[in-house]
């Protein structure tokens, strides 16, 4: 019998989060608790590992595999990729054993070509592009601030179907510059290439460098998730958010996250919308909200854990996208602990496991004096991206930090517009990080 290396969300569990990788494990499971999840495929670490030892190539028994998976998908769904009248779009995601968030590649709306929704095919070949052929993306960036400057608007959102049209030409032009090639039509083709970017992923230099920092061995791979879309941009009944069953800051037992309708997973973190706290969803869709609550409420329970969930509402119907334990800083951590064991979810034995040394260190970290703080005159405000306080030299680019920490300079603060998963090396131990936003004094 040869050996399984992709799996429907309905064939595996939790237990299998080594073979499924942590976001497989949970999509599998909550498959299973019959949470409202967009369905797919998991690609195993297995299956990585095994194409790096083939030299960076997917073998044929496991093309055959993912093929005959998408054959279940479209008919798990109705839909079928690239199909002009029904076309199927999915997501390619990453998923290690441990959660490495922004380490690895994503690419959305996958199955897009000229015949299939032109109007948004242009974010895909920019995605495409930059994630899987690894085209710079300054020359995507570059070509829609042109458009903008020569349509007279400052917003994505204010360019015409006829201006992303135009758009969608100039992209497949750059492309087709860097690559002597055309871009790729054929959807299958497509999504062959992105499972394999992603496989690449695993090896590109931050990922490397987050694994050295927290102890992951490089021989794990990661797994490939192929979901299908679901769209919180097509309209005001539309929405997608991020949020924690418990506040991922304090500790505190209620919901904290939050959300924009009519809007993608990428336009919650862009900077460009302001999101709405997730409480605020009651308002906007009561069911919506009064389903997440309960759906949340459910996997904390199940997982015994504070959880982070993405979730997307497309034509009011609320959809999970994923669920993971939620990171949280030691002063959570050990809140959330003891409120656990308070609340017969966990023993103090594991309660105790739950706080990780690391966490302990940051609460020795220094803090500003509050009489100080308080008297002492603002010139920033920003969201602090570490623990406790510091001074030291403002730098705004993690490869300055890295510069003049080998020149010898010890105390440095980066400042960054928004984080970014390539600051990464500017992060390690080479100063402190935050980033402007709504509040919070920038330490």
């Amino acid at each position: 019998m040869s050996q399984k290396y992709v799996y429907l969300f309905s064939e595996g569990n939790a237990k299998m989060r080594e073979l499924l990788g942590g976001k497989g494990a949970n999509l599998a499971e909550m498959t299973s608790l019959g949470l409202p999840i967009p369905q797919g495929f998991t690609v195993t670490t297995e299956a990585c590992t095994q194409y790096y030892t083939d030299g960076e190539k997917i073998s044929d028994e496991i093309q055959g595999q993912i093929d005959s998976a998408l054959v279940k998908l479209e008919e798990i769904t109705g839909k079928k990729l690239g199909d002009e009248t029904n076309p199927l779009l999915v997501s390619v995601r990453s998923g290690a054993r441990v959660s490495m968030p922004g380490m690895m590649d994503t690419v959305l709306n996958l199955g897009l070509n000229d015949k299939v929704l032109p109007t948004i095919a242009a974010k895909n070949i920019q995605m495409f592009s930059d994630v899987v052929m690894e085209i710079p993306k300054p020359l995507f960036e570059n070509a829609i601030d042109e458009m903008k400057t020569k349509r007279g608007v400052k917003l994505d959102t204010e360019l015409t179907a006829a201006d992303l049209k135009e758009l969608v030409e100039t992209f497949k032009g750059i492309y087709k510059a860097q690559k002597g090639v055309d871009f790729p039509q054929d959807s299958k083709v497509q999504l062959n290439e992105a499972i394999k970017a992603v496989f690449r992923s695993w090896n590109n230099p931050r990922a490397i460098t987050y694994r050295r920092l927290n102890d992951i061995p490089g021989d794990w791979g990661t797994a490939v998730n192929v979901q299908q879309m679901v769209f919180g941009n097509m309209g005001d009944d539309c929405g997608t958010g991020v949020a924690f069953t418990r506040n991922p800051a304090t500790g505190e037992n209620k919901l904290f996250g939050e959300y924009l309708m009519n809007a993608q997973g990428e336009d919650v973190v862009a900077g460009i919308r302001t999101p709405q706290p997730i409480d605020t969803l009651k308002d906007t869709n009561a069911q919506a909200y009064e389903d997440f609550v309960t759906y949340s409420n459910k996997l904390e329970k199940y997982f015994k854990d504070m959880q982070d969930l993405e979730f997307t509402i497309e034509s009011g119907k609320l959809y999970i996208l994923q669920t993971r334990n939620g990171k949280r800083t030691a002063n959570a951590a050990l809140k959330i602990a003891v409120d656990l064991v308070s609340e017969g979810m966990i023993d103090e034995k594991e309660a105790v496991l739950r706080v990780e040394p690391k966490q302990l260190d940051q609460l020795l970290h220094p803090n500003f004096d509050a009489a100080a703080l308080k008297a002492a005159k603002v010139v920033a405000k920003g969201l602090a991206a570490s623990p406790g306080a510091a001074t030291g030299k403002v730098v705004f680019t993690a490869d300055r930090a890295v510069e003049l920490h080998k020149a010898g300079e010890k105390d440095l603060v980066l400042v960054r517009l928004e984080t970014s998963p390539e600051d990464i090396e500017g992060l390690e131990g080479k100063g402190r990080e935050g980033r402007p936003g709504p509040s919070g004094n920038l330490s």
